[in-house]
């Protein structure tokens, strides 16, 4: 598969540092260097789960490959990258991408916009964020509970967001459906940042609860969410493994996959 963008997915977007595992362009930099100022920028994570998912679905490979910025979610990927390219990556999570912008848009003024969830959780989000970021305006559109949208369904969501305006838009839809609602409507939305964020709705919103930062610092956070949601677990082994098989294969040389 190419990996270069039509003409239409195109923007001023500087060049960052990556690492390519297993055919996919991760991300090896500091959010840091996503500027302010930034004309149009989509933002995705990857983990091995992700690439298991993606063996099947095109669309969600495509997304994924084609995305402007795809940070590494998931301490295998990290383990691939130095197996393979003997160079280390540092994990951003959904909610390292949540927190950086969060703050930046605090310190610039900026409208976010939440995407994804019910009603119920975006209240509570919304409700949190402008008690801990004073500077910032927020609003919400929760989608229909569907496996896919319609075309009106997308236009619906697309024209609420775009009567706000959002410096920041949030998505979270859950995988593969929100990395591939984005990257379809990333210049549709009037959104310069665009940033695909997961299970951060309900953490942010106190339905359930991350591990605590011991646990992430050690780069044990999968390890303790085996014993929270251990049917997550079982759901996504059978996709990480397929992670591992190829990382295998590829180190020794069996199975050259770029």
């Amino acid at each position: 598969m190419k990996n270069d963008k039509p003409d239409y997915m195109k923007s001023n977007l500087p060049s960052f540092s990556n690492t390519n595992v297993l055919g996919y362009e991760v991300f090896s930099s500091s959010l840091d260097v996503i500027k302010p100022n930034i004309d149009k920028v989509l933002i995705n994570t990857f983990s091995p789960n992700s690439y298991g998912l993606a063996k099947s679905d095109y669309l969600f490979e495509e997304a994924l490959k084609k995305t402007d910025v795809l940070v590494l979610d998931g301490m295998g990927i990290a383990i691939g990258s130095i197996l393979i390219n003997g160079k280390n990556i540092k994990k951003i999570a959904g909610e390292d991408c949540f927190n950086h912008f969060m703050k930046l848009a605090d310190q610039n003024r900026w409208r976010i916009f939440f995407m994804g969830s019910s009603e119920e959780t975006l209240k509570k989000i919304k409700s949190r964020a402008i008690r801990e970021y004073s500077n910032i305006t927020v609003e919400f559109y929760s989608p229909p509970f569907k496996s896919e949208f319609t075309l009106e369904d997308n236009d619906i969501i697309v024209q609420s967001i775009n009567d706000f305006e959002p410096d920041v838009l949030f998505v979270g839809l859950t995988a593969p459906k929100q990395e591939k609602w984005a990257y379809f409507h990333r210049d549709l939305v009037n959104a310069r940042i665009i940033s695909t964020i997961g299970n951060v709705f309900d953490w942010y919103a106190g339905n359930s609860k991350r591990p605590s930062k011991i646990w992430i610092k050690l780069r044990l956070e999968w390890f303790i969410r085996i014993f929270l949601r251990p049917e997550i677990f079982k759901r996504n082994t059978k996709n990480q493994m397929k992670f591992f098989k190829d990382v295998i294969l590829h180190v020794l040389y069996i199975k050259k996959i770029k």
